[in-house]
């Protein structure tokens, strides 16, 4: 029987709900797989997943009614996720949804069959192919050095990279240096888990031995090349505000530091450094895959304007230049790219980690933000996956246990990414494709060689090298300028200007009939965005065009052609539009008609995606059509219906021009956290810095609703050491216990500006001591049939719900059976059924919840038993409080006992 035992309660916002029942502030249930758990002042929404979700890069995220929730933290079994509600009322916890990479989880795949895809036909073949190995050997080695100490990490990050280098290249030689992703960290045989530093008898999983390949193409060419590890990053970045991208942005910094001393004093450096030619720091390419693409992304921005140094790992100067970053499946959680390095972005078409292909964002959203000289390309690669472009993520290849993140469910294959899709590209050859387009872009951004450009900026050639692999291109920035921007102000009539996300489906550009998504229109932290649209085309007979105008007149003098990227539905067959341009003085010039196809696609893909299609400028010359002002730019279909979207559209000349690095404001936004207080009104604000060498810009900034996550936007021009930004926050102290709050601000680059740390806030803590909690028996002792029934009571009443979860533990026996409980009330509660018979302490994932409503001190838990007609001694059960957060009983935690008689 359970005394009074005294514990410590938990806040939640939920009312009471008899036998664990998960529930919303209006007693309706949640979805199954949800529940609301907490601790301390720390109330939890926790989701639980019936199919185990591999440690990947995507972030996981909560979703209610379309708005983000937040990111939970992982549990160890992979299947648990727990998000700290942060004084969210439980009634905004409506149509509850869990997202990933732009992929529902929470759902079942409701594809039905669909047609086998084709892909398009094969490019012309470029000039150069740059995937032909080069004429140097190769060496391999490795080097370990002493771990580091990152900022918000407990546990210390290794120092540790695979070096391979050419054999016999004189002079010093430019160095590519490759960041992996974040994966598993650890494994024993065929259990991973993400572990840092690794147990007893487990090994690290190798992540960063798996571009070898790539790094031989490269060194056998004359490139230095070091990949680097990054578990101890993966490990413990579900904490980081920005997903760890600031730890990686330290912790290749840190090892570019050591080059450039190594470089200084060959003798120093390790053994397979030393006997390598020397490594050229003026010429460095960053390769980031996956979270690693962000982190290479924060790298080359660190390395031009240093970050605050509280939130830094690497305090020193840049004795670097980093010449190009290659993105393979990036994310880009903070959506702000760096806009005066080039950039090269490899989109898997069948990615099924990253899968809204939110890497897109590493071209679109660099338009207008810096000079432009700079080129940022995006490369799709139709048929690709997230994981094979990592050897040690390829099943069969891999030393730990990897799997393809493609799932493909075999009662509906998919027609596009499916394995034995004809357009799914086996591992040997994506990899094989990932690595030509790696050496294309260092060939372009290291050795300046602009014949490989084509391959990359939307010409339309292919590298006979990364056949049969269908690999497009479009691009952004180095010759392309007189743009047509749709958030550059320009009216629309015959379309419509749309947002790429906004929570009505009337104003985004895909609305509610698309069959997949696009790369396009990822969607960030907020659920309306301001500046970010596309021009949306839909006709139903030949004839009627579609015109954008400009506030101000464009000049396309000097450029060889007009690049639009647009397209179409996938799976679509070619449209006809006819495209011209009109100048301020009104004469109009037909430039010819374009045919965009779509991509092969399905509801599981993101192929929305443009293609850069290119139309000859020399009609508009022979008509008279003055370049230097032109105003408008129209679309004319030729078939008998259609849709279309416009991203942009740019005068385009041949070349790659040296890229110029303006001295940009840098944006941080930081946190502080503080306690409520017991009595008055604190005004905080907001902690920004705005650093750099000079100049002004403009960021937009988002300041979130605290109880409804709703966003409120506005343009800020900021200027270094400035405080424009200034976002007070009002707390008002109490002696109620209660809830965290988190008073959260998010910041994006618009023209002139580059953005670190996107994340900040106010935590405002709350200070007051939990009431004390404690169980009572109110039918602790019963004949089977009967129900057990306990009590339980807060000291005082609180202005937040407080609950305790309890899990099933051995009592002394005979204990009480999966047979001793009503078979359905057991298949509601645990999902398992009463054969064959055991002791309830047997169960896995047994619980008891109760929850004790605001304003009351106290609510009652119950178990039923049934009859069994067996005669039998008396039966006894037992349940532990347990911490949500670990699983574990809590020490000196509340107990639930009771025994039950038998009735015959």
């Amino acid at each position: 029987m359970a005394g009074a035992s005294p514990g410590v309660a938990v806040a939640h916002s939920q009312p009471a709900a008899a036998q664990g029942v998960s529930q919303g502030d209006d007693g309706a249930p949640l979805p199954p797989g949800w529940r609301l758990a907490g601790a301390g002042s720390a109330p939890q929404l926790v989701w639980r997943s019936a199919r185990s979700v591999p440690m990947g890069d995507a972030r996981v995220e909560f979703r209610a009614g379309g708005r983000l929730l937040g990111v939970p933290r992982p549990g160890a079994d992979g299947h648990t996720f727990r998000l700290p509600l942060d004084g969210r009322r439980a009634t905004g916890l409506r149509a509850l949804e869990v997202w990933s990479g732009g992929r529902r989880l929470d759902a079942p795949d409701t594809a039905g069959a669909a047609s086998a895809a084709r892909s398009p036909a094969a490019l012309p073949a470029n000039g150069v192919d740059p995937g032909k190995p080069g004429a140097y050997r190769t060496r391999t080695g490795e080097y370990s050095l002493k771990s580091v100490r990152l900022p918000g990490f407990s546990a210390p990050v290794e120092m540790r990279a695979v070096v391979v280098a050419p054999v016999g290249a004189s002079g010093k030689r430019p160095l590519a240096l490759f960041l992996h992703g974040r994966h598993s960290t650890c494994y024993k045989g065929q259990d991973i888990t993400g572990d840092w530093p690794c147990k007893a008898g487990a090994k690290p999983v190798p992540s960063h031995r798996g571009y070898l390949r790539d790094q031989k193409l490269l060194a056998s060419q004359g490139y230095m090349t070091v990949s680097v590890s990054a578990n101890g990053v993966n490990a413990q970045d579900f904490a980081a505000e920005d997903g760890g991208a600031q730890a990686r942005s330290s912790l290749v910094r840190l090892h570019l530091a050591r080059w450039a001393d190594w470089a200084e004093h060959p003798r120093s450096a390790p053994k397979v450094v030393r006997e390598a030619p020397r490594a050229d720091l003026s010429r460095v390419l960053l390769v980031g895959h996956s979270r690693g693409g962000e982190g290479v992304n924060r790298a080359a921005l660190d390395s031009l304007t240093p970050p605050p140094a509280d939130q830094d790992g690497y305090h020193g100067p840049a004795r670097w230049h980093i010449r190009g970053t290659v993105l393979i499946g990036p994310t880009v959680f903070g959506q702000n790219p760096v806009p005066d390095v080039p950039s090269m972005t490899i989109l898997p078409g069948c990615d099924g980690d990253i899968s809204d292909l939110q890497g897109e964002v590493y071209v679109d959203g660099t338009r207008a933000v810096g000079n432009g000289t700079a080129l940022h390309s995006a490369v799709y690669v139709i048929g690709a996956n997230h994981n094979f472009f990592n050897s040690e993520w390829t099943p069969g290849q891999s030393a730990a246990p990897a799997d393809d993140d493609f799932f493909d469910d075999p009662q509906h294959h998919d027609p596009v990414c499916g394995k034995r899709a004809a357009t799914r590209l086996t591992a040997d050859r994506q990899h094989r494709a990932g690595s030509t387009y790696i050496a294309a872009a260092a060939r372009l951004f290291l050795a300046g060689d602009d014949r490989v450009r084509p391959l990359l900026d939307g010409s339309g050639k292919r590298a006979p090298s990364a056949d049969p692999a269908r690999v497009l291109s479009h691009a952004v920035g180095a010759r392309r300028g007189g743009g047509f921007l749709p958030d550059a102000g320009v009216s629309v009539t015959g379309g419509r200007l749309c947002a790429a996300v906004d929570p009505s489906p009337a104003r985004t550009c895909l609305g509610t009939g698309a069959k997949g998504a696009s790369p396009h229109f990822a969607q960030w932290e907020t659920d309306r965005e301001t500046g970010r649209s596309a021009i949306a085309v839909r006709w139903t007979r030949a004839g009627s065009p579609a015109r954008v105008t400009v506030a101000k007149p464009v000049s396309l003098s000097g450029a060889k052609a007009l690049a639009l990227r647009l397209f179409v539905p996938p799976n679509s067959r070619a449209a006809r539009l006819d495209v011209s341009l009109t100048d301020a003085s009104g004469k109009k010039a037909e430039l010819g008609r374009i045919t965009p196809a779509g991509l092969p696609g399905s509801e599981r893909t993101a192929s929305y995606w443009a293609q850069e299609i290119r139309v000859p400028l020399t009609a508009a010359g022979r008509a008279g059509l003055d370049l230097r002002s032109v105003k408008s730019l129209e679309l004319t279909p030729r078939s008998a219906s259609g849709r279309a979207w416009l991203m942009d559209a740019w005068g385009w000349r041949p070349g790659t021009p040296a890229v110029r690095t303006d001295a940009l404001p840098r944006v941080d936004i930081g946190r502080t956290t503080v306690d409520e207080g017991d009595s008055g009104v604190r005004t905080y604000r907001v902690p920004v810095q705005v650093t750099g060498r000079g100049g002004s810009g403009q960021v937009r900034v988002y300041v979130l609703d605290p109880a409804t996550g709703k966003a409120a936007d506005r343009l800020v021009t900021v200027r270094p050491g400035g405080h424009d930004i200034d976002v007070p926050v009002q707390v008002q102290g109490n002696t109620r216990y209660g809830t965290d709050v988190s008073y959260d601000v998010l910041v994006k680059a618009v023209r002139g500006a580059v953005v670190g740390s996107y994340r900040g806030g106010i935590t405002v803590h709350d200070d007051d001591p939990a009431p004390a909690m404690t169980v009572t028996p109110v039918a602790g002792e019963v004949t089977e049939g009967q129900t057990l029934k306990w009590r339980m009571s807060l000291s005082e009443a609180v202005d937040v719900d407080m609950n305790a979860l309890f899990q099933v533990a051995p009592a002394t026996p005979p204990e009480l059976s999966t047979k001793d409980v009503p078979a359905g009330w057991l298949r509601d509660t645990t999902g398992e059924k009463p054969d064959p018979e055991r002791p309830l302490s047997k169960v896995t994932g047994f619980y008891l919840w109760v929850d004790i409503p605001a304003g009351r001190t106290s609510a009652e838990i119950t178990l039923p038993t049934a009859k069994d007609g067996v005669r039998e001694s008396t039966e006894s059960v037992l349940f532990r409080q347990v911490d949500p957060r670990t699983g574990e009983p809590r020490t000196g935690g509340l107990e639930l006992s009771g025994s039950v008689l038998d009735a015959s």
